[in-house]
Order: structure tokens, then C-alpha cells, then sequence
């Protein structure tokens, strides 16, 4: 059995009879000044991330996303048209945000392995069903899913409104988006009026549509 002591090893010989010594490498005062501004850096940079997309009033759970930054167009902004959408539902009809001029949009952005997703998945049908009468449009897009994997989930939950599959998360990636579920409030104009980040409790969903109902 191997012995469980560590082994000696022997420092050089001292020159002129004096005790060995071994240095020990200490950072220069402009590295560890260095390492400060670093860390500071960082921490500032996490927190405007966090306050930027932190979840509001009545938003809960979230689940960050990792995308390629693959955007070729603006990032959507309050108060512009929001960014163009064109794409096939999982049953294969084309679909875009032009097509629905004229109504409210209710853009999301989740997935059947988001845990936060599927728990207010029953909200958002119920809330489609509560608003469709005003003419609602809820389009939902499930990130690096196929449309197969998306049928079938909704058919499982009973999801009633426009689903669109991302595989490639591409679409995701035009909406620069950090967690899921994620949420983008369009008017009839197609002007983007709200964007919530997290989950939604019913509340927060009624009056986020409301107010792009006109």
C-alpha cells in the first residue's frame, strides 16, 4: 500500500552558509489594482443585465437561455414596430406578424422543458380564451424544439393558439432573448407595447392585454 506521507523534498544549498530561502511571488500593486477594476467590472456588468430584464410586478419564474447572437435586424424597442416574423405554424401554414395587422398580438417566447413555461402554459390558454372575443392573437414560439415535439405538447396540455417551432432558435435570436418565458405585447399597428420577462400571473396577463386592445 502506498504510504499516505507526503515526500521531502530538498531545497536548493544557501550560498555562503546562510538558510535557504524560498520566495514567494506576491502581485504587484498595479495587478491587484488591476484584479479590482476587473471584478468591479463584472459585477457592474451582471447587475444592468439583471435590472434590465429582472422580472416585474406579477412576473415570476424564469429560465436563462444561452443563444448564438445571430440577429441581423434592430433589437425590439417600446414604442417601435416590433421586429418582422416570418415563419410556419406546426401545422405548416405560414405565418407573420404583418398577417395579423389589425390585432392584438401576444408574442411568447417558451418551451415544453421550461418548467416555468409549462406551469403558465393553463394562464395563457385560459387568457386566450378570455380575449380571443376582442380579437387576441396569441402566436407562441418554443425554442430549440421541432414542430413535432411542439404538436404533440400542446395537444397533451390543450393549447389552443398559433404555435411556432424554433429549432435553431433563430427567431429567438432577432428578439434577443435572455430567459424564458418571455413575453412582447404588439398592438393593432404592430407597434411593440410592453416586454415582460418571466412568468406571468393571470392578473398580469389581463392587463397586459388590455392595454393593446384599444
Amino acid at each position: 500500500m502506498a504510504s499516505m506521507h507526503p515526500t521531502n523534498v530538498e531545497s536548493p544549498p544557501a550560498s555562503g552558509g546562510a538558510s535557504a530561502s524560498i520566495g514567494v511571488r506576491r502581485a504587484s500593486p498595479s495587478r491587484l489594482r488591476s484584479l479590482v477594476v476587473m471584478g468591479v467590472t463584472a459585477v457592474a456588468i451582471l447587475a444592468a443585465v439583471y435590472m434590465t430584464n429582472r422580472p416585474a410586478a406579477g412576473e415570476g419564474g424564469l429560465t436563462a437561455v444561452v443563444l448564438a447572437g445571430r440577429a441581423t435586424g434592430p433589437a425590439p424597442t417600446v414604442g417601435k414596430p416590433a421586429p418582422a416574423i416570418a415563419a410556419k405554424t406546426v401545422e405548416g401554414t405560414p405565418v407573420s406578424l404583418t398577417s395579423f395587422e389589425g390585432h392584438p398580438v401576444w408574442l411568447t417566447f417558451g418551451a415544453s422543458w421550461c418548467q416555468a413555461c409549462r406551469a403558465e402554459a393553463p394562464d395563457i390558454q385560459s387568457a386566450y380564451q378570455r380575449h380571443k372575443v376582442k380579437g387576441l392573437i396569441v402566436l407562441s414560439v418554443f425554442m430549440q424544439e421541432d414542430a413535432a415535439t411542439v404538436r404533440a405538447y400542446a395537444q397533451r396540455v390543450g393549447l389552443g393558439f398559433v404555435k411556432v417551432a424554433d429549432p435553431q432558435a433563430r427567431i429567438a435570436d432577432e428578439y434577443r432573448i435572455l430567459g424564458i418565458p418571455s413575453h412582447f405585447f404588439i398592438d393593432r399597428a404592430g407597434v411593440l407595447r410592453a416586454v415582460k420577462v418571466g412568468s406571468l400571473d393571470p392578473t398580469a396577463m389581463d392587463d397586459a392585454i388590455e392595454a393593446i386592445e384599444g
